[in-house]
């Protein structure tokens, strides 16, 4: 599913009309069907501002469900990923980003990117 799909999905569960949406981000009607229709990709802060709206966490937008609960191979490299909860975590996100177009997944690496750089400046300081 594209995350224009997923933010539709989640307005209309919540009962939502894009003008609720439009009150509570400043985001243009229009602009919120062109998301919702996938002919623009949103910016990350975007994304934050949509969430917001809907009262949803930000990862909400980005898959559908709980994926299966089978167990992953175990991870030979050290790190993150290594221990049996992370490897879990990482199985699921590689099958969800395996399901993914491309645009998506550059979306949702560049917000990975982006999230990494503030944790990181935010540890600095």
């Amino acid at each position: 599913m594209e995350i224009g799909e997923r933010l539709k999905a989640i307005r209309e569960q919540k009962d939502m009309s894009q003008g609720d949406i439009e009150k509570r981000t400043g985001l243009l009607r229009c602009y919120i069907s062109r998301v919702e229709n996938g002919h623009t990709v949103p910016a990350i802060e975007t994304i934050e501002k949509l969430a917001r709206a809907m009262e949803v966490p930000m990862y909400a937008l980005f898959y559908e469900a709980e994926p299966s609960a089978s167990q992953p191979p175990k991870s030979a490299e050290k790190g993150w990923g290594s221990q049996r909860r992370d490897a879990r975590t990482l199985h699921r996100f590689r099958k969800l980003m395996g399901q993914m177009n491309k645009d998506n997944q550059t979306l949702l690496l560049h917000m990975a990117q982006k999230m990494a750089r503030k944790k990181a400046s935010s540890h600095a300081k």
